[in-house]
């Protein structure tokens, strides 16, 4: 079996933007002043795929999740860490909300601009995200840096979370709930 590859670390925008998404990341970075550090990769899919990532990239990959209710009319961004399970009544409970599930892959492109894989809180860069709840993990805030896929699943940022949560995610005019 072949190794899994990982660029070294850039500090440039990709040569080429396949999605709007990406497009955007990179230009709202840019345009807020935010550094980061970026590396491509096979595509990053399993928890084994992020740890030769993290090596690399210098903190753990947060692990983000895309729920709706179950009429599909309320969507949720979920980041936290990669080793904490995820325990529905737990989160319904914190933000005193219905039971919710995974979302579809058509509505996760639809909103967030991204397919499974690569989801990323980054998207709330978009248009389509605007209604979208953005909610973390306290833990994820409370870390220095912040890692995450650039909206595909082969190129993973850096950046650090005060970064995210002072400048870029203000500037989008979502708010991010911490429980």
């Amino acid at each position: 079996m072949s190794e899994f590859k990982v660029s070294n670390l850039m500090t440039t925008p990709p040569p080429e933007f396949e999605t709007e998404l990406r497009r955007l990341v990179y230009e709202t970075f840019a345009k807020l002043s935010i550094p980061y550090q970026r590396v491509d990769t096979d595509p990053g899919i399993t928890m084994e795929d992020c740890q030769h990532i993290d090596a690399k990239i210098g903190c753990r990959i947060v692990k983000t999740l895309f729920l709706c209710n179950r009429q599909q009319t309320e969507f949720y961004l979920y980041v936290t860490t990669d080793d904490k399970p995820f325990v529905t009544r737990e989160f319904c409970g914190a933000l005193q909300i219905p039971r919710v599930s995974f979302a579809s892959p058509d509505s996760l492109w639809n909103l967030t601009g991204v397919k499974v894989g690569a989801t990323t809180i980054l998207s709330a860069v978009l248009p389509s995200c605007k209604d979208v709840h953005l909610v973390m993990d306290k833990s994820v805030a409370e870390s220095k840096d912040f890692a995450c896929t650039d909206g595909t699943a082969t190129c993973f940022v850096k950046i650090s979370t005060a970064d995210l949560l002072q400048k870029y995610l203000p500037s989008t005019n979502h708010t991010v709930t911490l429980i």
